[in-house]
């Protein structure tokens, strides 16, 4: 594969990537030092910015968590001035107060440019034409795809979620090359597409997918329905700016990271202690740049795996794999710790589903757990062999998660579709 002339994403051997990061962890400590919240955690623990002379010092840094930004409700673990800050953005909890983040300037500035770095490594150029199909307002997504792209010099289309009218209008009359939306979106705009036969009429050739977990199945149904060159899977989240924290490559074969700006770990969730080479834990981030709220070994709760070996798209910046669930989202039935990525990746095993599905978990009378899961046939297969497939996967289910699960299949596109993410697991106990 012929290497992209670099424009954004930094060429970085091994040897100056950990000179980065070491620096770069030096720097983020002192930082973290003018926060009296993290001075505090910092003093409890016994470390100091000068105690930092090596990477293998990262481990004597305290945790921390959702918690800590609750506490310093609005502009908690502030590190600036506030006459420094220059915007805020809230992620959407589900419970008591939002978690605000700050930003500074050079926040801003590496924000966009993390973005940038994305669109370079998917394959586009300033020539595209980017269509924002993400949210705006106090979450990140839509700022963050519009920056990246605005810095990368594309002309870019700020539509937001949902308006699918509005976007395939856009399409045909803008001609935009990029779509950007989470996946459900993406699936959805595809099937109308498909359905009202526009595919001639636009000229997408990419799309970006971000804010919830993607099959393999659904990328490929986006693609083909859409006659697309290639979509990607994003990362991030607020506390990382925003999404572009990583993004996959035509390989497909994990998610790069930028570790120039993050340092990744990943952990067992119980005892914090790093888990073996390739196995899944929870992600633990320490930034190295952030200047309003750096973050030291933030506790992310998604669950994934670092990916060992090079990638086979050259590109050297490590990779994580998918996101697999999260540690505090793990569906606990009769006994069996269950996380919706492994369901997701048996239907995965099978040509005849597409990757649609929806689970169901209920209680009856006696106190008893029940689950069940609905998933779509793959378009253009008959029903006539629905109990014998539903029976098959049940059954690969069990022998993977040890968990037996009633399974039932169901037309393709019956399932409910949605502007924004996809609501996959209905626990009515």
């Amino acid at each position: 594969m012929p290497q992209p002339s670099y424009r954004f994403i930094p060429q970085i051997d091994a040897e100056a990537l950990e000179y980065i990061q070491l620096e770069g962890l030096r720097w983020t400590v002192r930082q973290a030092a003018r926060s009296p919240q993290y001075q505090a955690r910092l003093t409890a623990c016994g470390v100091q910015p000068e105690d930092i002379r090596s990477l293998k010092d990262l481990r004597h840094l305290p945790a921390t968590d959702a918690d800590a930004l609750r506490e310093g409700y609005p502009l908690p673990l502030l590190c600036v001035p506030e006459e420094e800050v220059v915007r805020i953005h809230a992620s959407s909890g589900t419970t008591g107060k939002r978690k605000i983040l700050a930003y500074t300037r050079r926040d801003i500035e590496t924000f966009s440019h993390q973005m940038a770095r994305c669109y370079e490594l998917a394959g586009l150029t300033p020539a595209d034409r980017m269509q924002v199909a993400v949210g705006y307002g106090l979450w990140t997504a839509g700022a963050g795809f519009q920056l990246g792209s605005e810095s990368f010099g594309m002309l870019t289309v700020p539509v937001g979620p949902g308006n699918l009218e509005m976007h395939l209008q856009l399409l045909k009359d803008l001609g935009s090359t990029c779509f950007g939306a989470t996946a459900s979106m993406a699936l959805l705009l595809a099937e109308e597409v498909e359905r009202a036969g526009l595919r001639d009429q636009i000229r997408l050739r990419k799309v970006i997918c971000g804010a919830e977990t993607r099959s393999e199945k659904m990328r490929l149904a986006i693609e083909n329905k859409l006659g697309l060159e290639g979509s990607y899977d994003i990362a991030g989240m607020t506390e990382m700016y925003g999404p572009g924290t990583a993004i996959d490559c035509d390989a497909h074969s994990g998610l790069h990271y930028w570790a120039d700006l993050f340092i990744i770990e990943v952990l067992d969730p119980e005892t914090l202690q790093p888990v073996s080479e390739g196995e899944v834990g929870e992600m633990v981030v320490t930034s190295l740049r952030k200047e309003a709220v750096p973050l030291l070994r933030y506790r992310t709760h998604d669950l994934t795996r670092l990916l060992p070996g090079p990638c086979p798209c050259g590109l050297a910046m490590p990779r994580h794999d998918r996101i697999l669930g999260r540690s505090d989202d793990m569906i606990i039935y009769r006994g069996v710790n269950i996380y919706p990525g492994q369901i997701m990746e048996v239907i995965g095993q099978f040509p005849e589903l597409a990757g649609e599905y929806q689970v169901e978990l209920t209680r009856d009378e006696h106190a008893l757990d029940h689950l069940s899961l609905t998933v779509e046939r793959a378009q253009g297969i008959l029903s006539g062999g629905d109990t014998a497939l539903a029976q098959t996967l049940a059954h690969r289910l069990h022998k993977t998660i040890l968990a037996r699960i009633d399974v039932h299949v169901t037309d393709y596109a019956s399932l409910p579709r949605t502007f924004s993410k996809s609501r996959r697991l209905l626990d009515r106990r």
